[in-house]
């Protein structure tokens, strides 16, 4: 058990690294009304282990602090990964071409508003649910499921005894 524990939290700890040096180190795309969030791909791992979502979240709001984000963006930007993340866990037993469904729509839907009422960028808010929604879909709709049919190819040699979809 203690094993599974440890393996569980390095998991959780290496997602939410690679997440924060993605963010960093795309930072000029990473932040604002027009952003590609290169790090986003990795939303599709709760698709393969459960301890994507806390490495998501903690990686999002590591990724908001060291970007000088505001707290309303700290707090509800990380809330949108979260959402993103456990909803394509609970997608799993389904058709692989989902997985980045839920974090596409989270982000599309409290990005903005976070945008609009947080930063006071003046732009309409359907607007910035297009290009937010945009970058999402090149982020994880795209990039994401790169590395999903990547990582499908290895199974279980990355992520241990992991459930696996069609």
């Amino acid at each position: 058990m203690k094993s599974k524990n440890t393996m569980f939290l390095v998991q959780a700890a290496t997602i939410g690294a690679i997440y924060v040096v993605l963010t960093l180190l795309f930072a000029p795309l990473s932040y604002g009304e027009v952003q590609v969030r290169f790090s986003e791909a990795l939303t599709i791992l709760p698709y393969f282990t459960p301890a994507a979502i806390p490495g998501l979240f903690v990686g999002c709001i590591l990724s908001n602090l060291l970007g000088g984000a505001i707290p309303v963006d700290i707090i509800f930007g990380s809330i949108a990964t979260l959402i993103g993340a456990v909803f394509t866990y609970k997608l799993r037993g389904s058709s692989k071409w989902l997985a980045p469904l839920p974090p596409i729509v989270a982000n599309t839907v409290i990005v903005p508003f976070v945008l609009y009422y947080g930063y006071g960028v003046n732009l309409p808010i359907p607007l910035m649910m297009l290009t937010v929604g945009a970058g999402e879909v090149i982020s994880c709709g795209i990039f994401g499921m790169i590395v999903l049919t990547a990582l499908s190819k290895v199974k279980g040699s990355v992520f241990g005894k992991a459930s696996y979809s069609k």
